[in-house]
């Protein structure tokens, strides 16, 4: 048997004289057939009594109020709000007048959230002159590239530097693909970095690996040269869009007396060290004939290098020890205090961290930033549970609920505006006491306020804990998502 709290929004559309102020598009749905809501309009539909419960805010500037009636329907409401109601609900800082006239996917893709709060005010400047100061280095880039190839014999078996300037062109087209890839890692993932960058700087290689299969591939298709020598170049560009960011932040974990200039210029010396002998002993490779001659020895050769570098970039990032609390680390904590009373301390917490582990595939399974609708198998269909529901949370930033599948548990969690990284880390506490001390059979309302009741007590112990054990509590890695948030209506 299968216990879930559930609260069904499907809803049919029905007529209602209940008038919302200032809207520009509003749609509304009911938890009711349609033959009652029928009858409630033709009683006056209830205008002057009717009750918002919560209200839901989407980023995109539509919202869905969910109201109860004189008649006890609970119905919701789907409006489309100006976008001037946005600051004052926390969802986005004032806009910049200098770039008004950009639609606002462009702003999300190139700009970093929140802006401009959330970066210097000298940000945008820098980056405007920046890009032509670009748009300049990689002109000459092409016109150089034509020179080198031409001094290397491209073109001079053909009398002209026509031939050059082709295989010039083609080369730099090469690049160009290539560029694609890093244009749409930094514009549509740049907000993931500073949570994990230990396991995207082992995807980074992992992606540049499979790059590289394209480009040796271009020995056995000489005649698909360009197509494959892009895929090659598209696909490494990803992994360097991956591998630049995620190794900023290493760089600035290592920087801990604000000395991340000199950190990334001796990390710079490593590097070209590194250079210069990996490339001597690949020119020895190269001038081994028995290599050389042989298309799969050379590739073997490849392969087992390969396999080399990817184990060693492993062992490398392991030994990395970060006190910030992320998604990965705040469940090896949280399952610990829960269970133990206790938290591990940085060695032992990092290490035990899976790199190569996707947040979506720990358990137990929370689903963060989840509206109302998703949690139809988890809530009841009672306008009496939703405010038995707003009552248990009336002092949380969040609101938890649980689906009990017939193989596992859900954790659905939704938040409310003003949520912090800290509510997303009281919001797992409760999850894991949940998950540990869960009753099939129980009353699931009881056991959410029971969970509750363990928060209040044993959270703040958790927070000493941390603390003693040098974990930094002041800057947490736990993003409250904004996609959507909720105003919890406090009328009870």
């Amino acid at each position: 048997m299968s216990h879930t709290l559930q609260l069904s929004l499907s809803s049919s559309a029905f007529n209602s004289s209940l008038k919302v102020k200032k809207l520009k598009k509003v749609k509304l749905c009911c938890f009711q057939n349609s033959k009652d809501d029928d009858d409630a309009d033709d009683n006056g539909g209830g205008e002057g009594l009717s009750r918002v419960i919560l209200v839901e805010r989407y980023s995109n500037g539509t919202a869905k109020r969910y109201v109860l009636g004189d008649d006890l329907k609970l119905r919701t409401i789907l409006i489309e709000e100006d976008r001037t109601t946005e600051s004052r609900f926390g969802v986005s800082h004032s806009p910049d007048e200098r770039l008004y006239w950009l639609p606002r996917m462009i702003k999300d893709f190139i700009l970093p959230a929140g802006f401009p709060g959330s970066v210097s005010d000298d940000y945008l400047q820098y980056m405007l002159l920046q890009f032509p100061t670009n748009v300049t280095g990689w002109i000459c880039h092409t016109i150089v590239t034509s020179s080198l190839l031409k001094a290397v014999g491209v073109g001079s078996f053909s009398g002209t530097t026509a031939a050059a300037s082709a295989a010039a062109i083609r080369w730099v087209s090469k690049d160009g693909i290539g560029a694609v890839g890093r244009l749409f890692i930094g514009g549509r993932f740049g907000n993931l970095f500073d949570d994990d960058p230990k396991q995207w700087r082992m995807y980074a290689d992992f992606i540049g690996s499979a790059g590289s299969v394209f480009d040796l591939t271009t020995q056995l298709y000489p005649g698909y040269f360009l197509p494959l020598a892009s895929l090659g170049n598209l696909t490494k560009a990803v992994a360097r869009g991956l591998k630049d960011p995620s190794f900023r932040v290493i760089q600035s974990h290592f920087a801990i007396s604000a000395n991340l200039g000199e950190v990334a210029a001796k990390e710079e010396v490593w590097e070209v060290v590194a250079q210069l002998v990996g490339l001597g002993l690949g020119i020895l490779i190269l001038d081994t004939p028995g290599l050389v001659k042989s298309y799969p020895v050379l590739t073997s050769t490849w392969l087992i290098t390969r396999l080399l570098h990817l184990w060693l970039r492993y062992e490398s990032l392991s030994v990395l020890q970060f006190n910030t609390i992320n998604l990965k680390r705040a469940h090896i904590l949280v399952k610990s205090h829960v269970l133990h009373s206790t938290v591990p301390g940085c060695m032992d917490c990092n290490k035990e961290e899976n790199i190569l582990l996707w947040s979506q595939f720990m358990k137990p399974k929370i689903i963060f930033g989840s509206p109302l609708e998703k949690m139809d198998d988890s809530m009841e269909r009672s306008h009496f549970m939703v405010e038995s529901l707003l009552r248990l949370y009336a002092n949380e930033k969040y609101i938890l609920v649980v689906n009990q599948q017939v193989d596992d548990l859900k954790f659905y969690v939704s938040f409310k505006v003003g949520a912090t990284s800290v509510s997303v880390l009281r919001s797992i506490w409760q999850t894991f006491w949940l998950s540990e001390n869960w009753e099939i059979k129980g009353n699931v309302y009881d056991q959410l306020a029971n969970s509750l009741m363990e928060l209040e007590n044993r959270f703040d112990d958790f927070i000493q804990k941390l603390k003693a054990a040098e974990w930094d509590t002041q800057q947490l890695n736990l993003k409250v998502p904004k996609e959507i948030s909720i105003d919890d209506i406090n009328t009870f």
